[in-house]
């Protein structure tokens, strides 16, 4: 949705996913360029902003990072309603949080339809020993179903896997 005179454009994106895949970590990084080895719960969504300029354009993204534990589950439609676009989140250690992205790609689908833009990021990859999502599978599952593309990263460095990256989340 474009603001008034054209000139700057604002888009909410939620962050969604399992607990512990490093949501948090991702938009802390990319919000305010912070990294905390340690593990802190989100127990509760919170909103960061960020302002950009893509190909000469002003964006203005709202950003909610959401609680990922299933009792919090029944929160999301609160924080996506409404979404441009979406990060699902995955841990490449843990096939299950991959599984639970699949669900989340169809929820979102249901209940915003297909011009919400997706972007599956597949998160610690710098524990590659310890992975059990393969490329392979995480760009097999992609394919056409989420619209905006899969990215991988460390979990240092989570400016890669900012919303601008997910490929039609710049249309």
């Amino acid at each position: 949705m474009a603001a008034a005179g054209g000139k700057t454009y604002s888009f909410k994106v939620v962050l969604l996913g399992e607990g512990c895949v490093g949501k948090t970590s991702l938009v802390l990084r990319y919000c305010e360029n912070k990294f905390n080895d340690k593990h802190i719960t989100t127990l509760q969504a919170s909103f960061l902003t960020k302002k950009l300029n893509i190909t000469g354009k002003r964006v203005n993204l709202a950003i909610w990072d959401t609680a990922g534990q299933e009792r919090f589950h029944a929160l999301g439609p609160i924080y996506y309603r409404d979404s441009n676009g979406a990060l699902l989140v995955y841990d490449v250690t843990d096939e299950d949080s991959f599984q639970k992205v699949k669900n989340w790609v169809k929820e979102l689908r249901k209940m915003l339809g297909n011009e919400i833009c997706l972007c599956i990021v597949g998160n610690k990859i710098d524990l590659e020993k310890e992975r059990h999502v393969s490329v392979e599978e995480a760009e097999g599952h992609d394919g056409d179903r989420s619209g905006g593309g899969e990215v991988e990263g460390e979990r240092r460095e989570s400016h890669k896997h900012s919303p601008e990256r997910c490929t039609d989340c710049r249309r």
